[in-house]
């Protein structure tokens, strides 16, 4: 049990005359965790831009960007990259945003809509992470297959799609495990916040 819920608790169980100060106290309490929460998802979402984009400078990619020439996806990816850049920068200004406003609301009704929209916006955010993973993983599998279908068989291009989904399942897998680890631990705790200023603007 955090400080917020034996707070919570005390207010519960002390005198009614009392209930509306304790009410401030408990408000204040879930606004400073509900920020800190906010904060802590853009500060992720800023390492994890900043690791995924440093990999790029350890891995020699000028073989992969060869294969994408050869097959005629050189365009694709390259202006998929800028657009998927554009669209992560998006959310990294909503993330700080979100934690912005959150440190400045006064009214509970407002801080459980902010709590809503930055769940929202992480779930969006990590809806376009994996989707852009499958989308590219299935478009370069389609090039490869019409790049060399007059050398594959139906059997091989059965067993090259059948692979492609099985490995493209497993990094979606890892991924929203990978995730799930970093966002999930967080929403938990503020969807709880969500639910504790939802009791607390019942009770007023």
């Amino acid at each position: 049990m955090d400080l917020l819920d034996k707070y919570k608790k005390t207010w519960e169980n002390q005198p009614e005359e009392g209930n509306k100060f304790s009410a401030v106290d408990i408000y204040k309490m879930a606004k400073s965790k509900s920020s800190s929460i906010v904060k802590w998802i853009f500060i992720i979402g800023i390492l994890e831009f900043v690791f995924l984009n440093s990999i790029c400078f350890f891995l020699d990619m000028e073989e992969a960007y060869l294969e994408y020439e050869k097959i005629g996806l050189i365009n694709f990816v390259y202006y998929s990259q800028v657009l998927a850049y554009i669209i992560l920068f998006y959310f990294l200004v909503m993330f700080y945003k979100n934690y912005k406003s959150i440190s400045t609301i006064d009214s509970t009704k407002k801080l459980m809509k902010k709590i809503l929209k930055t769940r929202k916006t992480v779930r969006n955010y990590v809806i376009f992470n994996l989707g852009y993973m499958a989308l590219l993983m299935i478009i370069v599998m389609v090039a490869e297959i019409n790049f060399k279908s007059e050398e594959l068989e139906t059997k091989q291009i059965f067993l090259i799609i059948l692979l492609t989904l099985v490995v493209t399942l497993v990094l979606l897998g890892v991924l929203w495990l990978f995730y799930q680890l970093l966002y999930g631990i967080l929403l938990k705790k503020l969807n709880r916040n969500y639910k504790e200023l939802a009791k607390l603007d019942e009770n007023n």
